[in-house]
């Protein structure tokens, strides 16, 4: 199922996306949980509940509703550096031995339909579209065989990254974490309903296709990075994880594409939908 953050007013509510718009659960169920990390806290009890509204009309379409970013402050942010071969080939860097991952800001987080920051200190600024997931179970020294089991769902992101700031040092963290630079959703998809493995992803900037893949290209699938991160870190519930991009961002053509105002960043992931942001100064 597809579950949602999403407003009609200022009041953030929890919604079920069906076919025809979304279902607010606080209209159907007392003591709806009101954040997605209730949700995941409770997901044993509330999986049932939600598979029986799905059935039901929906309450809103989606033009009717703003939805937000499914995890508003999440308590960590990784991304996963070249865990694509022809990225990796791209930036002239070898394929890694071992996971490279960084850290994003919370601060960084976004909303699927917000606007991106252009930075008042850079104009290097670059797209990365990737896959998502969201821890659902805290837990540490997790195999790759029990990995699934503490996956919640999958969204679509934008590791937007601000490449001058990313090379002035030899870590990565700071040109990765510009305000408003992780915008994903638009909703979260469970796993019952989405193979994490075989999922054509794709980024438009004003309608022209920069890049466009299949996660079945990664180097290190979303179960072995689970497995990496848990020996090093409790892995807790609404923790996230950019899963790394595959060619075609705009620092290694000749000359840069860089980002600029006004322009639309459309990522789409086959199975989960669309996220569409547009440049904006700071």
């Amino acid at each position: 199922m597809k579950i949602a953050i999403f407003s009609t007013d200022k009041t953030r509510l929890v919604g079920l996306v069906t076919n025809d718009g979304i279902i607010d659960l606080a209209k159907h169920m007392d003591n709806a949980p009101p954040t997605m990390i209730e949700v995941m806290k409770n997901w044993d009890t509330l999986e049932p509940i939600l598979s029986s509204l799905a059935f039901k009309k929906a309450d809103y379409s989606l033009d009717e509703v703003h939805l937000h970013n499914p995890i508003s402050r999440p308590g960590k942010i990784m991304g996963m550096g070249l865990n694509y071969a022809d990225h990796a080939a791209e930036a002239d860097m070898q394929i890694p031995d071992e996971q490279m991952w960084f850290c994003k800001a919370s601060t960084s987080i976004n909303g699927p339909y917000d606007s991106i920051q252009l930075p008042k200190v850079s104009s290097a600024l670059d797209y990365e579209a990737e896959l998502v997931f969201i821890i659902g179970k805290r837990c540490r020294h997790v195999s790759v065989k029990d990995a699934p089991s503490v996956i919640f769902g999958y969204c679509a992101g934008n590791d937007v990254s601000v490449r001058d700031w990313q090379f002035k040092t030899s870590q990565f963290n700071l040109g990765k974490s510009f305000d408003s630079h992780g915008p994903l959703g638009p909703w979260i998809v469970t796993p019952d309903e989405f193979d994490p493995h075989n999922a054509n992803i794709r980024c438009l900037v004003n309608g022209e296709l920069r890049q466009n893949s299949n996660t079945k290209h990664f180097i290190f699938n979303c179960y072995e990075q689970i497995a990496c991160l848990s020996q090093a870190m409790t892995l807790e519930p609404g923790d996230i994880a950019f899963t790394g991009t595959p060619s075609g961002v705009g620092a290694v053509m000749d000359p840069p594409k860089w980002l600029k105002t006004g322009d639309v960043v459309r990522v789409e992931i086959d199975g989960i939908g669309a996220i569409e942001n547009v440049v904006k100064p700071e």
